[in-house]
């Protein structure tokens, strides 16, 4: 009908957009968003496209390496204070891993777990296992006793690799592990004594084969399960989450596409190799793409930057904590003497953000979100302070992910009438999920191995009757733009040093050692610290508990990050209400001395716990005092 009546009609139909539902404001954050949401857009389209490729090939984590490794053999690979490997000398070392359990074997879809430092060989290890189809747990080396234990029989492991520094660990709990459980101890030099009826790993590697592996042994397929990364969930004790050759491509390509890594970049982790952080999202772009990773043993706040100087370091990883305690230092030439144009992790506090950046003089900042079992994984690149990542608004239907009301105690869910879940509207707290989609590797939930504690993950009849997404147990909110903030962790679990702490577990092996008393295991928050401190509140009205053997015997059973860092001696104990509610009661009243008579105590930076007094309790709140 030409341009007399098109037009407008046109501009009568743009009218009633910007009056109604959703208005000139949709059009205001489309545009705000916009260059964010194509970039992210941009990244996932490649990440796709490559997971696609190598699906189609069947290539799992070994072949891709082994392209680098054609590639670059003579590159450095792994880099560290006493090490520096090749892409060619890690191939090797994998492949005389892969012929040693073969000719002892081990064959396509047995357990080998993994108990190590920091190190080359580690990588090694399961890359060689790896290349014939065995399955390697990662084990925790904070873990002692029970906690040990029980990651290596949940994953029902047939043996157990570990290193000589952990003979004592692994010897403490000989008797507790199945008779079916084969040990192979790793030393630094060939030909030293091994414990008990451990073999002798380093010599077995001296003879065997490292230019190819067993013809004969069956070979994994791209979707078979490469490791086991362990998490403490929600609750209970550690469990085995699944990781998959897709999985692992699909965590490492994810974040290497979003923040538009380079192989030619130098990454600097001093985070454990256990940990999807440490193990996937650094060390998966030497493997996987071809770059150089620096590691450390141990973290060092004061040594930080000076390794970035040393090891020419272009992007470096942290976790929030850490940027708290590299803050802290005094001020050094390393603090700009180094390259580094972007570091990336997760938990950078947005009150030391831009202090953080400013002293430092770092470019960007990649702040990412995601549970090593779950599949609702979101990063911020484009340098949001606070921000963890973000939803599209314009786009929502491209990544499935969102923030629907539940209880903020228990995680559940709030449904309306319909019986489905709501989502929250901007600025209101929720628990974030991911749509579950079998046999789309960003979609697909892998869970643990244990099938039970997987289904606790799962939530049914989402936003329609039959459909299913995996709830995080995170409460999380998202501002107007979609961009989403970190609020606190629901249900019986809290975090600290980085790292997951389930209370049922703390509560078990603290109720244990104090004789079995009445245990109440909880987070308090600490001024300008990161995560929740544990606070053991125990019922022992004749104070029976001797605090010199409680904290020797304590840390024979818990990693040093579970242990609770506060002790409450109650008199008295209401038993008519809920567990629950009395543990929420408890957290609420925190260790104030000034307001609790209970007797308080903290544990000192030695492990022992000395009286927590009316000056001790300022200390802390004035930040003099570090946890």
């Amino acid at each position: 009908m030409g341009w007399t009546f098109g037009l407008p009609a046109l501009l009568v139909a743009l009218l009633v957009i910007l009056l109604t539902k959703p208005g000139w404001r949709w059009f205001y954050i489309a545009g705000a968003t916009a260059k964010r949401d194509i970039t992210a857009l941009y990244a996932y389209i490649k990440l796709l496209h490559l997971i696609k490729k190598y699906e189609k090939k069947n290539m799992t984590i070994a072949d891709i390496f082994h392209t680098n490794v054609s590639k670059n053999p003579d590159k450095i690979v792994i880099l560290s204070e006493t090490q520096s490997w090749t892409f060619r000398q890690l191939n090797e070392y994998s492949n005389r891993i892969a012929n040693v359990f073969h000719s002892h074997g081990y064959k396509k879809g047995d357990v080998v777990a993994l108990l190590m430092e920091n190190r080359a060989e580690f990588v090694g290890t399961w890359l060689g296992l790896s290349k014939i189809g065995v399955i390697t747990p990662l084990i925790n080396t904070n873990l002692r006793g029970p906690s040990l234990v029980h990651s290596i029989t949940v994953a029902k492991c047939s043996a157990l690799i570990y290193g000589e520094s952990f003979t004592e660990a692994v010897e403490f709990i000989l008797k507790d592990l199945p008779s079916n459980v084969a040990l192979y101890q790793y030393n630094n030099e060939a030909r030293t004594p091994v414990s008990g009826n451990a073999k002798d790993l380093t010599t077995l590697l001296e003879t065997a084969c490292k230019d190819k592996i067993p013809a004969s042994a069956e070979r994994p397929s791209h979707h078979d399960k490469l490791v086991y990364i362990y998490t403490s969930g929600t609750t209970g004790l550690p469990k085995a989450a699944v990781i998959s050759h897709s999985r692992y491509l699909f965590i490492a390509a994810g974040i290497h596409f979003t923040l538009r890594f380079q192989e030619k970049d130098i990454f600097y982790t001093p985070l454990p190799l256990y940990h999807t952080a440490g193990g996937i999202m650094s060390m998966g772009q030497g493997l996987l793409f071809g770059s150089t990773v620096s590691i450390r043993k141990k973290f060092s706040a004061s040594g930080y930057f000076a390794d970035c100087v040393k090891f020419n370091a272009t992007v470096a990883h942290y976790i929030g904590e850490m940027a708290r305690y590299i803050l802290a230092t005094p001020p050094s030439e390393n603090d700009r003497k180094h390259r580094v144009r972007l570091v990336f992790g997760n938990g950078l506090r947005p009150q030391i953000w831009p202090q953080f950046v400013e002293r430092f003089g770092i470019k960007q900042v990649g702040e990412f979100y995601g549970a090593t079992e779950g599949n609702a994984n979101i990063m911020n690149h484009d340098n949001t302070v606070g921000a963890i990542g973000f939803v599209s608004r314009i786009l929502p239907q491209v990544y499935p992910i969102s923030i629907i009301r539940a209880d903020p105690d228990t995680g559940e869910p709030i449904r309306g009438p319909d019986g489905l879940c709501q989502l929250c509207k901007p600025n209101e707290p929720g628990v974030f999920i991911g749509k579950i989609i079998k046999g789309n590797p960003s979609r697909e939930f892998l869970g643990y191995v244990d099938e039970k504690a997987s289904a606790k993950k799962v939530v049914c009849d989402v936003f329609k009757k039959g459909d299913m997404a995996f709830i995080s147990g995170d409460l999380l909110m998202a501002d107007e733009k979609g961009y989403l903030y970190f609020k606190d962790r629901t249900g019986d679990t809290f975090r600290w040093k980085g790292e997951n702490v389930s209370t049922s577990e703390v509560e078990a092996q603290v109720s244990n050692v104090a004789g079995y008393k009445d245990t109440v295991v909880y987070g308090v928050t600490i001024p300008n610290t990161e995560g929740r401190a544990g606070m053991a509140a125990i019922y022992d009205p004749e104070r029976q508990v001797d605090l010199d053997k409680f904290s020797e015997n304590l840390a024979k059973v818990l990693p040093a990050y579970a242990r609770p860092l506060f002790l409450r001696f109650l008199t008295k104990v209401d038993l008519t209400g809920t567990f629950k509610l009395r543990k929420v009661d408890l957290q609420k009243e925190g260790y104030d001395p000034s307001v609790i008579s209970d007797a308080m105590y903290y544990q000192t930076p030695k492990g022992k716990y000395e009286p927590l007094t009316k000056e001790i309790y300022d200390k802390i709140l004035n930040h003099e005092m570090r946890f």
